[in-house]
């Protein structure tokens, strides 16, 4: 299979990332509402910093996107998904107008099928909140082919996981490999003081596991989650969290860090993003990365 064409590759193979994307348009959003999200947006401000130069496109696993398998954005110019409830009525008529890219849409089919993972296009996926909440502060230029990858509705990690792997390379061709949930997701305790404690415990083991332990230890963890503190008072769906077994498996051995973190964030609970590899502007070309306890 060729590679894509377009600007020049990057030097050195792009990181991976799990982000926390916040709740509903939050970046359209006005008055107070919105600077709860501050710290969220600065944190992407500064990813974008340390990618440097642009990636030439962007593949996003978005946990609002869910179906009987792994399915691919192909469309030229995704329209809106307005996956969300509750907002004035200026938050329905918001656009964010990257185009999609049907070349990368088949390469990522392609790739997922030679690794022995069905795959199917679908023309006519918009970009849901889980994209365009990240990319309107991260890429507001709007310029940037973004791609979405669905999750498989049976959310199992050791298959996400290999999803990930099976599309490491599209790293070394400028392919920004993005993971977009919530490291706490439950809904109906999210504002409430039951929430505070158990996604704080999560979270910490998350960060234990991410970023201190060695790759084949780290992985495991991953796959039985369900062990960990708090696991399903943090996620009693895990819509949320299978997005990061992607961007881990397409960077499992590599160096984990923190590139967010909020104890008080939207309403009082504790939520983190994380990078695998080292962005180009930390390291040099070729450097080989692994796992260390490097946390921002």
């Amino acid at each position: 299979m060729p590679k894509l064409q377009g600007h020049s590759i990057p030097s050195s193979r792009l990181p991976t990332y799990f982000l926390s994307h916040g709740g509903g348009p939050w970046p359209w959003m006005k008055g107070d509402l919105r600077h709860v999200f501050d710290k969220l947006e600065q944190s992407l401000i500064e990813m974008r910093t340390e990618l440097g130069s642009a990636p030439k496109a962007i593949l996003v696993v978005s946990g609002h996107w869910e179906e009987q398998g792994f399915f691919i954005s192909s469309g030229a110019n995704p329209g809106m998904l307005f996956d969300y409830y509750g907002f004035p009525d200026y938050l329905y008529r918001i656009n964010y107008a990257a185009p999609g890219s049907p070349e990368l849409a088949r390469r990522v089919r392609d790739m997922l099928i030679t690794a022995g993972i069905e795959a199917t296009l679908d023309p006519d996926r918009g970009f849901d909140h889980g994209t365009f909440s990240l990319m309107k502060p991260l890429y507001p230029e709007e310029n940037i082919p973004v791609v979405q990858l669905s999750l498989d509705s049976k959310l199992e990690p050791q298959a996400h996981f290999e999803v990930g792997r099976a599309l490491a390379s599209l790293r070394d061709e400028g392919v920004l490999i993005v993971g977009s949930g919530l490291s706490y997701h439950n809904l109906s305790a999210m504002r409430s003081p039951e929430a505070y404690e158990p996604s704080r415990q999560f979270d910490a083991w998350l960060q234990q596991t991410l970023i201190h332990l060695a790759p084949d230890e780290r992985v495991t963890r991953l796959m039985n989650w369900e062990q960990a503190p708090c696991a399903r008072a943090a996620h009693p769906r895990e819509d949320h969290l299978i997005p990061l077994m992607v961007a881990l498996g397409a960077a499992a051995d590599e160096l984990g860090a923190v590139t967010f973190h909020q104890s008080d964030f939207a309403g009082g609970i504790t939520a983190s993003s994380f990078r695998f590899g080292m962005p180009p502007t930390l390291k040099h070309p070729h450097e080989v990365s692994r796992t260390s306890g490097e946390a921002n």
